[in-house]
């Protein structure tokens, strides 16, 4: 009886793991938004966005309200592919930063465009 038992719990911990597992692999948002907000902070970006107001830059809440209604690509933009859509006379400031955005990979331009997105209203 005890060694079925524990073959049950055993049995129960492994599809518990693979659940998780699968999990992950259906739902990379998550992780992708962990990241994301990783990489913001790891870049100092909080030193010109704010959540909900306006530093240097435009918030966060902004700028993904924004680009979510324009339907518009951060990613693009982080990447220097387009043209600024929230205050262009602010381009040349933000221009420097974007030294740092363009080197980064599409896996982390993602997941910080996931992050900042995830801010809209």
């Amino acid at each position: 009886m005890k060694k079925i038992v524990l073959i049950l719990i055993c049995f129960t911990i492994i599809s518990c793991k693979k659940d998780v597992q699968k999990s992950e692999k259906l739902y990379p948002e998550r992780a992708s938004l962990d990241k994301g907000k990783q990489l913001f902070k790891e870049n100092n970006c909080a030193a010109c966005h704010q959540n909900n107001q306006k530093i240097i830059g435009p918030s966060l809440e902004q700028v993904a309200t924004v680009y979510k209604k324009q339907n518009a690509s951060l990613k693009n933009f982080l990447k220097a592919q387009s043209e600024p859509i929230i205050d262009p006379a602010q381009y040349e400031t933000m221009k420097i930063n974007l030294e740092l955005t363009k080197v980064m990979s599409d896996d982390e331009l993602e997941s910080l465009e996931t992050y900042i997105l995830s801010f809209s209203k």
